[in-house]
């Protein structure tokens, strides 16, 4: 099993719409890269912690590639906006891919350059590291599945029910 995270916004959807595919064995939603470990979501959102809304994706390599999962993830996001994905606004809801197995990022880097000529720019994705990572608190994992009709960005189109 691989390990990547993904900030894409409200980690809710992210974390959804990644449910839906076979490969991923596990998800989780979390804090990311921020100044410390262990924020609550109050700080977060209220006070200048770094952490990006994050969610950490088990893979099975042998059934779903980097590359899959991330061309899916561009499906979710607006790659050139920067601190804001659909009503979220603020530093906690900015783009990033973050890997901690080296051996990964060769395939990262690929799906990203094909992201970036697509668009014809840069991307606004942070392409780092992870430097941490914080599960986010009980209430926020499978939020979607617990709320149907919960908040979120990602088009509805694009996630099974």
């Amino acid at each position: 099993m691989k390990e990547i995270y993904l900030a894409g916004g409200c980690f809710w959807g992210t974390q959804k719409f990644f449910d839906q595919f076979d490969g991923i064995v596990e998800t989780e939603v979390g804090y990311a890269n921020g100044k410390f470990l262990h924020p609550t979501y109050e700080q977060v959102c209220h006070e200048d912690t770094g952490h990006a809304e994050t969610v950490r994706i088990r893979f099975d390599e042998q059934v779903i590639s980097v590359a899959e999962i991330l061309r899916k993830y561009f499906l979710t996001i607006d790659p050139l906006s920067v601190n804001r994905q659909g009503g979220d606004v603020g530093t906690q809801y900015r783009t990033g891919i973050y890997y901690e197995d080296d051996t990964l990022l060769p395939e990262i880097e690929e799906a990203v350059a094909a992201e970036e000529k697509k668009v014809g720019q840069p991307l606004a994705v942070e392409l780092q590291r992870l430097q941490n990572f914080s599960p986010a608190e009980a209430y926020h994992q499978k939020y979607l599945d617990k709320n149907p009709g919960g908040y979120c960005h990602i088009p509805a189109r694009l996630i099974r029910a």
